[in-house]
């Protein structure tokens, strides 16, 4: 692998993705890389049979946006260093899709993502963000289990 120049870091503003940012943080001040944090917020009208009256999807997702946009901000400004490059971005959507989708247009060289460590029937269910965008990312992703870290 080349040097390593770009950083994407899917985040969902729990205390474990806080400290994927952190480590992933540290990792782009030792590799002088710019470090892109992204949340991606679910839509709504991926929920069949959600019926909310005179409230159209396109106001409730711009909504959404907005304030995920403000959480997210907020979220980089407790993790991450401020000599850091960044940027971050809030896409809607399915999380694995939106996330490689992403990491391909902006050209990453790495995807730094925890994973929740899901077993059993909870991993069918729920399924793995981490290991479906492992499968199909075009950059390597790393993978980081934040419960053994410190």
């Amino acid at each position: 692998m080349d040097k390593i120049k770009i950083i994407l870091v899917p985040v969902d503003f729990s205390a474990n993705s806080a400290k994927i940012l952190k480590m992933a943080a540290d990792l782009a001040k030792r590799e002088d890389a710019k470090l892109h944090v992204i949340h991606v917020a679910e839509r709504f009208d991926s929920y069949t049979g959600l019926s909310i009256p005179h409230i159209s999807f396109d106001v409730l997702e711009k909504e959404l946006q907005e304030s995920s946009a403000r959480k997210l901000d907020g979220f980089i400004d407790d993790s991450v260093d401020e000599s850091i490059p960044h940027e971050s971005t809030v896409l809607s959507g399915d999380a694995a899709d939106e996330i490689v989708k992403f990491g391909e247009k902006i050209g990453s060289d790495l995807i730094v993502m925890g994973t929740h460590g899901y077993k059993g029937l909870e991993k069918v269910l729920l399924g793995s963000v981490a290991e479906r965008v492992v499968s199909a990312a075009y950059s390597p992703v790393m993978t980081i289990n934040p419960y053994r870290l410190k």
